[in-house]
This record gives structure tokens, C-alpha cells and sequence, in this order.
């Protein structure tokens, strides 16, 4: 096969060679996959194809000593063939794209002060922050060095440094970091065509350039490496070995190369992954519509009624012919009609809408910072009010990242906590702490915090940080043993292995005889032991029994409690005859026990009170770790993702894809299905695990809403997985750049519970709006009726236009202000997500609009038509044109403004609360802009004189109008008594419903809100009116503030499939298993479905009794599912129903 590969090789390379005038021995792409292979794969395919580094070098025309020539043609020719070493950034929209986006539409002109605003917000960009360390600028095969260490977790996650050689792993990867040692690479691969840049591509940030190529004609690189996979069949073949090995590895390596990418040529023309319209705005553009309609049919009555009364008027009752001089006349008669009729729909429409969601969500962003959630993408704040689910890192992000001793086993006592100093023989504590700070790398150590408060800071092996750590809290200190006994005092030195699973340092004693410090895994050093410390400091015998009893004493329970149990131990060695340091079975044994400790990375004290909001609110908390099972449980069970005795499952990263692939290695969304609900653990997980899980929730029609999920990462193969989540979270301490990128939401302080507080600041916004639109609508209902019924009966508004703009501006911008910045409280933790189908003006807002519509038009028609009876003073109706202003129209519009200003208290609470004040001197915006409002209208009445149509009011006339105006917040608690349930006849307006969605029924938790007959006419309703440019440019003001990542909206792709119908809405995490069958039972057509919906099966799947067996942890490899065709799934993360 070898000679067959090699030809294969270079007639492909001739091929390329003459493309690149023959100038170099491999092409970019050939470089580019083999950068994608990792440790023995990576050697087999280097021996293979070039022979060995030093080939390679020859080849690239480059020295492994000197490096290159360095002469300018030399360079520029590289450049053209290899790239450069630059991820270009994400281009962002320029300001006057934004510009133009905003203003498709002449009625824009009203909304340019928003507009402003908006475009404002547009150019924030987060500070960018850098990783300390020796960074690797470039992809490369290790030529040379010595004891080199990588830490490769910002691309692979895993913890371990990884040691590199040439003839076991020479693969450097871009993007991660020198720890130890030092070594030569020549560089492979540059700037996009890295490690890093392909998953930077991935992520959209290289996006344009992929476009230019496709548009050259160029292949996509992305698509084009897949292509050249199914060519190259060594890549195949060496690929087939390694899932032979180890499939998860495999899986592992897979998504960077197609996992958002484009692999069909559809994918190609959707290069950038784009989210669909969050639930705000898709509700928000539906509610427009919808009072567009209303405003639209209510200008039209005002038009054709004034059209019709004045032709019978003039034609019918007067009997006037039409004479043709008379046109131009009449003609302004119509036109007149018709500037009311558009007045009418102006008044109904409400501008502030864009405003409010501006002002809301730039203001919860400032407010959000405070609370360590950096906002990157505007409405994710808003979206995170719906999350439904989390999948969050362990490390780090639940806990502190920090080994910690919490329990110890010293001199024949089990402590549960780090035990008093003054306790422990001072023998014993003389041995305990020169065993720990001479046996563990020098290079490890505690250095004091880099801010105040702050925890100190651990540098080296994390483990060797904790036992230090544990030296310090018994208030001893390892750097003056360590200055006695410098690293090149040291006799010998038996390093860390797995063979090993302990470390050894021999010291020489100033007596000349040796002793030996040993640590490690509890199981293995305590075979070795025959002695151990007693509680007075002297050896005592420790026989195999004496071990059992410890085992089933301490260290079980310790590894119950999620603990790593380790060891410590010393043995005295004489001088003569020296022992034989190379025999090691002899050396390492017959050693004294000191102590065995506990080590964990002990959950954040705030994470379980965070977990306990977050549930309560409706939401999952899943755990998607690399770590092992056990701990992963201990951990969940810590922090209450998990409570004993409930019906959860726990699953591998190797078992959960042995459950969601077919015989065929494809991952299935059925399969996916059976998992999701009951999964809370997901240990031992690849980030492909991470992704596929994110996927399938996102994805699943098994609810009957769709689920909103937040992830949580820190390293770059996290990447994708934040990019598919509905809000994406990255950390900002411990995270990379690429997850940075990728995210939506920074956590500055990488802890759990500033995700709760996301989640409270996006209902916020939520609420914030709806107050706003209850306010809003209800001084919009009674405008347009008062407009329309003035014009109608005499010919002329109650409400003048100078007026009607201070209303507007109190109703738009003031309100919008004050509405808009009401602070969160805990009480938005108490109920569930509203979810996609809960409409944005509930039937209780419906009912406090009309109700307050209604007191309010009662008021003004009194006042319009007896008003001047009351108050003893002129009528100001039908006034002759350019008579001054009367003070009857004056205590109208007074007595308008003040029911708003009182109504504005009302709208504080929406979901029909009491007690209105609560909680309102908590935001002094609010009450500064009531008390602004109405000093400024005491200024225009009394004042305003001619310019807005006012007379000044006595005393008496303006305590009326605020008697009148209390009288609101009476009639709020009248309308608060009306129970919801009795008013069936309120339609709700705002709800999103796409067709495939609607469930069958609703599990809204106030059951009354459901309207069988409404959802009917709400389906048949297709959105005909594009003639209503002017409501959706409002949305578009939204639009044109968001950052670039609408660059198109697109709906999600409508699954009408079998779940509609087999949708179980009941389904909760304690019920049985949902009755979905599996695809190939249900291929008949949907009326065998309904039969089988309305009789659930008796027996449940095959599949299924594996799920219900609880917590199943057997790996079957035989079943492993990572099959090796060249088209297999694997190459594809987007494989789903």
C-alpha cells in the first residue's frame, strides 16, 4: 500500500506543481489535513507519505537549523502559496449600510431620534483580551528540543500537558501554550488554514473570505478538504486505524472540519450559520401587523365616512351640481379627508415600540455589566429570559478550578475538614510538610492574588497546588525546606507516569543516609506500605488487614464524596550499601504512611443556591463535562443538578453516542429525543458530545415548544457549541478567544450564578416591554377613537396637533424611559419561561387596555359635549377659525394628560398585581420622569398660550382634572377585581404561531388565556399586508442597531413531521418514557398516527427499557458507532431528522 500511496502522492503533487510553477513539494492542502491528525496517526501518515520531518523540510526548501532563506521573492511566493499568518476579522457593518437599513421608508422620518439612538449601540465592540503565556502563533511538526509541554485545552479541553516527540505526537497546534522545555517546529500551516483559523472559519469570522473564493470559483475549503478526503484514500485509510483505536479521539478531531461549515453545495450558499428571529421580535413584528390592520381599517372608516357625509351634504341634501370649475375646490376637500384618515393611523401606530426595545435592552446591557454579564450580540439578554435549558461546564464554571484538600487521614484520625495545626505531632507535621514541598515540582507553587479579596493563585500541576495549599492551611510553609534543599540537591528523582501512578524524590540526609518522599494514588502507595504514623508521630505496623479496614474507612468514603484520594509516604534508605536506584520494585516499597488526603475542586459556594433559582424558573441545568462519571456525579449532586431518588440519566460521551447513532453510525433526532429529557450528566464528553446534544435539544419537536438552550465554554472546541446555542456563554477569565468570538454573553467572573442573573435581566426586558405596550396601547385606543369620533361629529380633533405631539412624546419616548427601567426582582425566578406561544398582550393586559379605554373615553365625551355646563364656561366646540384658545378644550386636553400620567403608575404591573407602588421608589428614573411630566404640563397650560392651544386654568379647574385623573388608579383596582376568566370574548394579539408549531393543546400555566376558536381564525391568517412598510421599518430600526449577526433572517426549517401528532404535551421529566416510535414503524400516513396517539402502545420500545434501567454505564466498544466510510456521519455534525 505504501508504494501505492506514495505514487498516489506525487502524481497528485505534480499535478499541483505545475500550478504552483513546481515551486514546492506539498501543497497547502496536503499540510492542512495532515495538521488535522494527532499523536501515532499523525507519525504512521508523516512515515508514509514523506518519510520522516527532515523530508518535509527538504521538501518546503527550508532548513531545520537555520530556517528559511529569508529573501524577499522567497517570502512574497510563500505568501501567495501558504497565506498569510492573519485570521482576518469579521467585517462590521459599515454606518451607512446601518443608515440605509433603517430608512426604507419615507414614515421613517418620525423614527430618526430612535434611529440615532439605535446606530449608537451598533458600534460597541467588547474590549479584547490576550492569553499570558508562550503562545504558538502557527500550526508545525517538532524537530527537536528537549521535555517540551503543551496545554492543549483551549482546542481539545483536556486538562493534562501533553508531552511532544518526534516519533510519538510532533503535531503543535496554533492557539496553544508552551509550558514546559523548548523545542524547534517547522511551521505547516498559517492563519486561516491553521487549527485555529479553520475553527475562526467555522465561526464566521473568516466568512467573507470563504465568499470571495466562492465566488472566483475557487472550491470552498471547507467542502474542498471533505472532497479531497473521499480522493485521498491513505487520509481514509490512517483515519479507519485510528477509529479502530480510540473512536472518541476520532470523533473528536472530526467537527473542525465540517461541523458549520458548508459540506453540500446548499450549505455553500447559507456559508454563515444564522439564528432565527428571537422570540421578542418575532412577536414584537407580529403585533405590529396586527395594529397596523386595526389603525389601517380604522382610517379608512374615518376617510369614507367623511367623504360620504360631505358628498351627501354637498350633493344629496344642498342638491349643488358639480361644476368643473369647482374641482380644484373639491379636490382639497378630499385631500383634507384624507390628511385626518392618515392622522388617525399615525395616532394608532405605535413609534415608541422600537424605541421601548432600545431603551430597554441598551439600558439592561449597562445594568447587566454590574452584574458581570459582558453583552456582546443585544438580544441575547432578551433571549436568555426564555432559556428552557443550560449545559454547563463542571470545571470552572460550578466549581473554582482549584484543587483543594477538604479531608485528611493523619496519624490514626479521619478529619472531614482541614484539621487544627495544634492537633497533628509535630514529628509528624516536620515529615508531612517536607514531604510535600520537596517531592513536587519546584516549578509549582502558591503566589499571593492578583487583586484583593481575591483567591491566591496556583501555577504548575494542579494537584501538587492543592497538597501546597493544604501545607499552608495548616500554617506551615514549604519555601524555606524547598531554599534548604534546592532542585539540584535532589539524589534522585522517579517522575510521574501512568506506569508509575506515583513520584519519588530521594534526598541525602546530612548523615549520608537517604531518604525517599513518596505521593500518589491512595490505591497503589498504600500496597507499598508496612508502616504508618501513629497519633504520638512513631511507626506502627500497617498489615494487609489494617489496609482493607482503611480502604473501607476512609478512602471509600472519600470516593463517595467525589474525592481524590492520595497518599503520602517516606521511606529511610542507609548509606551503605547504596541501594540499587534502578531496581525500582525494591525502592518503592516497605514505605511509612504519613497521611492520605481528599483532593477536589470543590463547588462554588453560590452554585447551588443558583441551580435551585434556576430550576424553580422552569429551567434544565444539564452538565456537559470532560471529567470522569464519579466525580461528575459527586459534583452534580453537590450542586443539585441531580437529587437522589429521581429518574435521571448519566451517561459517557462513548455510551450517549452509542444510543444516538443507527446501525449505520448516523446520529438519529429520535434517538436523541428518548435522551434529552431525563439527561442530566454528560461526562467524559468529546466537544463533537457537546455540540450533537446542543443540536438535538435545539432541534427536538418532542415539546410542544421548542426548546431555548444556553451553553456554557471556555476553550476553543467549544466554539461550535456556543455558535449553535440559542445564547452562548463564554467565560472571561479562563476562556479563550475563540469562545470569546463565539459567544453571545461574556461571564467576567466566570461563575454559574451570573447566568441567573442573565436569565432575570432578559424576563426583565420582557415585562419591561409589555408594561410599556399596555401604557402605550391604552392612550393609543383612546386617540384614535377621540380623532375619529371628533372628526366624524365636528369636523375637528378635541386633541390640537401641537397637543397630540407632547402626548406622544410623554407616550413614546418618557414612557418608553420609564417604563423601560424598571429593575429586576427575584420574583421573576417564580414562574416558567413564556415560551414562543405565549402572546405578547395577554388576555389580562387586554383587559386593563379596554378597561382603562373606556373610563378614559366616558371622561373626554363628557367633558367634550356637557363639559362647558359643568365647569360654567364657553363652549369651545365648533369655534370660529382663528379664535383664540378656550379654556374648555384647555381642561380636555389637561384632563387627558393627567389620566396618563396616573395610568403610567397603573401600567407598572401586568400580570393584574394590586398594589401598583411596589417597589416604585426602587427606580428613580420612573419617578423623576412622572414628576418631570407634570411640572413640564403645568408650564404648557399654564403658558403655552397660542403655540399649543391653551388657556390658563384656575385652581378649582386643575384640581378637577387631577381629581379626574386619580380617578384612574381607583378604576385600576375596579378593573383588578374582574377575573380574566370571565371574559372570553378578549383576544390576546402578539402570539407567535408558525404552522407546525401550534401544539394541540396549551400548557399555559393560567389555563382560562386559551381560545380554541381564536387559535382556528389565528392559523388561517397568512400576512398579506406587505403594504404596511411602515410597521415593519419600525422593526427594522430594531434591526439596523443589532450587531452583524442578522445579516438575513431566516426562519427554522418547518418540520412537519410524525411529532406533531405524536406530540405528548403532559410529558414531564417523571413521567414514563414518551411514546415516540421509531421512524420506520410510523412511515404510514398520519390518520394511523392519530389512531395510535389517542391509544399510547401498551408496551414501550426495545429501545427504551435501556433508558429506564436509571443510571446505565456499560460501554459496549464492539457497538462503538463511529463507522469509517468515507461519507459517514461523522465527517457531518448536521445529521438529523
Amino acid at each position: 500500500m505504501g508504494d501505492m500511496t506514495n505514487s498516489d502522492f506525487y502524481s497528485k503533487n505534480q499535478r499541483n506543481e505545475s500550478s504552483h510553477g513546481g515551486e514546492f513539494g506539498c501543497t497547502m492542502e496536503e499540510l492542512r489535513s495532515l495538521m488535522e491528525l494527532r499523536g501515532t496517526e499523525a507519525v504512521v501518515k508523516i512515515k508514509e507519505t514523506y518519510g520522516d520531518t527532515d523530508t518535509i523540510c527538504r521538501r518546503l526548501k527550508t532548513s531545520p537549523v537555520e530556517g528559511l532563506p529569508g529573501t524577499a521573492p522567497d517570502l512574497e511566493k510563500r505568501k501567495q502559496i501558504f497565506g498569510q499568518n492573519f485570521i482576518p476579522p469579521k467585517k462590521p457593518k459599515t454606518f451607512l449600510q446601518l443608515v440605509w437599513e433603517a430608512l426604507q421608508d419615507v414614515t421613517l422620518i418620525i423614527l430618526e431620534i430612535a434611529a440615532i439612538i439605535s446606530l449608537g449601540l451598533s458600534f460597541y465592540h467588547p474590549p479584547g483580551e490576550n492569553n499570558e503565556g508562550d503562545l504558538l502563533p502557527a500550526d508545525g511538526l517538532f524537530i527537536q528540543g528537549n521535555d517540551l509541554k503543551i496545554d492543549e485545552s483551549s482546542l481539545t479541553g483536556e486538562s493534562d500537558q501533553v508531552r511532544k516527540s518526534v516519533d510519538k505526537d510532533p503535531m503543535l497546534l496554533s492557539g496553544t501554550h508552551v509550558m514546559e522545555g523548548s523545542g524547534r517546529m517547522v511551521v505547516t500551516a498559517v492563519g486561516v488554514n491553521s487549527q485555529t483559523g479553520i475553527i475562526f472559519t467555522l465561526l464566521g469570522a473568516g466568512g467573507e473570505e470563504e465568499e470571495k473564493k466562492d465566488k472566483k470559483g475557487k472550491p470552498n475549503p471547507l467542502v474542498d478538504q471533505k472532497r479531497s478526503k473521499m480522493q485521498d484514500g491513505n487520509v481514509d485509510a490512517s483515519q479507519s486505524k485510528a477509529k479502530q483505536q480510540d473512536g472518541a479521539a476520532a470523533m473528536e478531531m472530526q467537527p473542525l472540519k465540517s461541523a458549520e461549515g458548508g459540506d453540500t453545495d446548499d450549505k455553500k450558499k447559507a456559508n454563515m450559520h444564522k439564528k432565527e428571529k428571537s422570540v421578542l421580535q418575532g412577536k414584537l413584528t407580529k403585533l405590529a401587523v396586527q395594529i397596523g390592520k386595526a389603525g389601517l381599517v380604522m382610517s379608512a372608516i374615518t376617510v369614507i365616512i367623511l367623504v360620504l357625509y360631505f358628498t351627501v351634504d354637498t350633493f344629496v341634501v344642498n342638491k349643488k351640481p358639480w361644476l368643473p370649475e369647482c374641482t380644484p375646490v373639491y379636490v382639497q376637500y378630499f385631500v383634507k379627508f384624507f390628511i385626518i384618515g392618515v392622522t388617525v393611523l399615525v395616532v394608532a401606530v405605535p413609534e415608541g415600540l422600537p424605541l421601548a426595545v432600545t431603551i430597554s435592552l441598551a439600558y439592561s446591557v449597562k445594568k447587566m455589566m454590574k452584574d458581570n454579564n459582558l453583552v456582546r450580540h443585544l438580544d441575547a439578554c432578551e433571549t436568555m429570559g426564555n432559556a428552557t435549558a443550560i449545559c454547563s461546564d463542571k470545571t470552572g464554571t460550578l466549581t473554582t478550578n482549584r484543587m483543594t484538600v477538604v479531608q485528611a487521614y493523619v496519624g490514626d484520625v479521619h478529619y472531614k475538614e482541614i484539621p487544627d495545626p495544634s492537633s497533628i505531632n509535630a514529628k509528624t507535621m516536620e515529615l508531612l510538610v517536607s514531604a510535600i514541598a520537596i517531592n513536587s515540582a519546584y516549578t509549582t507553587k502558591i503566589l499571593p492574588p492578583e487583586k484583593e479579596g481575591a483567591l491566591p493563585r496556583q501555577v504548575g500541576n494542579k494537584t501538587e497546588c492543592g497538597l501546597l495549599g493544604f501545607v499552608l492551611d495548616l500554617k506551615q510553609d514549604y519555601e524555606p525546606v524547598r531554599s534548604q534543599m534546592p532542585e539540584e540537591k535532589l539524589y534522585k528523582v522517579y517522575t510521574f507516569n501512568s506506569v508509575r501512578k506515583s513520584m519519588s524524590t530521594v534526598i541525602k540526609l546530612p548523615d549520608e543516609s537517604f531518604r525517599m518522599y513518596s505521593k500518589g494514588a491512595s490505591e497503589i502507595v498504600l500496597k507499598k506500605c508496612c508502616k504508618i504514623l501513629n497519633g504520638a508521630g512513631e511507626p506502627r505496623v500497617f498489615r494487609p488487614r489494617d489496609r482493607d479496614e482503611m480502604v473501607k474507612k476512609v478512602i471509600e468514603p472519600m470516593a463517595c464524596d467525589g474525592l481524590r484520594t492520595i497518599c503520602v509516604a517516606y521511606r529511610d534508605l542507609p548509606s551503605s550499601p547504596e541501594p540499587d536506584w534502578d531496581n525500582e520494585n525494591d525502592i518503592l516499597n516497605d514505605l511509612t504512611c504519613i497521611c492520605v488526603v481528599g483532593i477536589e475542586d470543590p463547588v462554588r459556594p453560590e452554585v447551588p443556591e443558583a441551580i435551585r433559582k434556576c430550576q424553580r424558573a422552569g429551567i434544565t441545568v444539564r452538565m456537559v463535562t470532560g471529567d470522569n462519571i464519579n466525580t461528575a456525579r459527586a459534583i452534580a449532586i453537590k450542586c443539585g443538578i441531580i437529587h437522589p431518588g429521581e429518574d435521571f440519566l448519566c451517561l459517557e460521551g462513548k455510551e450517549f453516542n452509542r444510543r444516538i447513532r443507527n446501525e449505520k453510525g448516523e446520529i438519529e433526532q429520535e434517538r436523541i429525543d428518548k435522551i434529552w429529557p431525563k439527561l442530566r450528566v454528560l461526562a467524559r464528553s468529546s466537544p463533537t458530545d457537546k455540540h450533537t446534544l446542543v443540536k438535538g435539544i435545539i432541534d427536538s419537536t418532542h415539546t410542544e415548544q421548542r426548546q431555548v438552550v444556553a451553553v456554557t465554554g471556555d476553550g476553543t472546541n467549544d466554539g461550535p457549541a456556543l455558535k449553535k446555542a440559542d445564547v452562548g456563554f463564554a467565560m472571561g477569565i479562563a476562556g479563550t478567544d475563540v469562545a470569546k468570538e463565539a459567544s453571545d454573553i461574556i461571564l467576567t467572573d466566570d461563575n454559574f450564578s451570573s447566568i441567573v442573573k442573565a436569565v432575570m435581566w432578559g424576563r426583565n426586558v420582557y415585562d419591561s416591554i409589555s408594561k410599556f405596550l399596555q401604557f402605550q396601547l391604552t392612550v393609543n385606543v383612546v386617540a384614535v377613537i377621540v380623532a375619529f369620533t371628533g372628526a366624524c361629529i365636528t369636523q375637528d380633533s378635541p386633541l390640537k396637533a401641537v397637543q397630540m405631539l407632547w402626548v406622544n412624546l410623554i407616550m413614546d419616548t418618557f414612557a418608553s424611559l420609564a417604563l423601560a427601567t424598571e429593575p429586576p426582582t427575584e420574583t421573576l425566578l417564580l414562574r416558567k419561561p413564556y415560551g414562543r406561544n405565549k402572546p405578547l398582550i395577554s388576555r389580562t393586559m387586554m383587559k386593563n387596555i379596554l378597561g382603562h379605554a373606556v373610563y378614559q373615553l366616558t371622561l373626554i365625551f363628557t367633558l367634550l359635549f356637557v363639559g362647558e355646563k359643568m365647569f360654567q364656561i364657553d363652549s369651545g366646540r365648533n369655534a370660529p377659525l382663528h379664535s383664540p384658545p378656550s379654556e374648555h378644550y384647555t381642561i380636555i386636553f389637561n384632563t387627558f394628560v393627567m389620566m396618563q400620567l396616573f395610568n403610567e403608575i397603573n401600567a407598572r404591573k401586568i400580570h393584574g398585581e394590586r398594589n401598583v407602588f411596589d417597589g416604585i421608589f426602587r427606580n428613580p428614573i420612573f419617578c423623576t420622569i412622572v414628576l418631570g411630566t407634570f411640572a413640564i404640563q403645568i408650564v404648557i397650560v399654564q403658558f403655552g398660550g397660542k403655540p399649543f392651544s391653551c388657556s390658563p386654568l384656575q385652581l378649582d379647574q386643575w384640581m378637577w382634572c387631577i381629581f379626574i385623573g386619580l380617578g384612574e388608579l381607583v378604576w385600576g383596582q375596579v378593573i383588578a377585581t374582574i377575573p380574566t376568566s370571565r371574559l372570553k370574548f378578549l383576544k390576546e394579539a402578539g402570539r407567535l404561531t408558525q404552522k407546525e408549531e401550534i401544539p394541540e393543546e396549551e400548557l399555559n400555566e393560567d389555563v382560562e388565556e386559551i381560545d380554541h376558536a381564536e387559535r382556528e381564525l389565528r392559523r388561517g391568517q397568512i400576512l398579506w399586508f406587505r403594504g404596511l412598510n411602515r410597521i415593519q421599518t419600525q422593526i427594522r430600526v430594531v434591526k439596523a442597531f443589532r450587531s452583524s449577526l442578522y445579516e438575513g433572517l431566516e426562519k427554522p426549517e418547518s418540520r412537519t413531521s410524525i411529532h406533531n401528532f405524536m406530540a405528548h404535551p403532559e410529558f414531564r421529566v417523571e413521567d414514563s418514557q414518551p411514546h415516540i416510535p421509531l421512524i420506520d414503524d410510523t412511515d404510514l400516513e398520519e390518520d394511523a398516527a392519530l389512531k395510535q396517539n389517542s391509544s399510547p402502545p401498551s408496551s414501550l420500545n426495545k429501545n427504551n427499557s435501556a433508558i429506564d434501567s436509571g443510571i446505565n454505564l456499560t460501554t459496549d466498544t464492539s457497538k462503538s458507532a463511529t463507522s469509517s466510510s468515507p461519507g459517514s456521519p461523522i465527517h457531518s455534525l448536521e445529521t438529523s431528522l
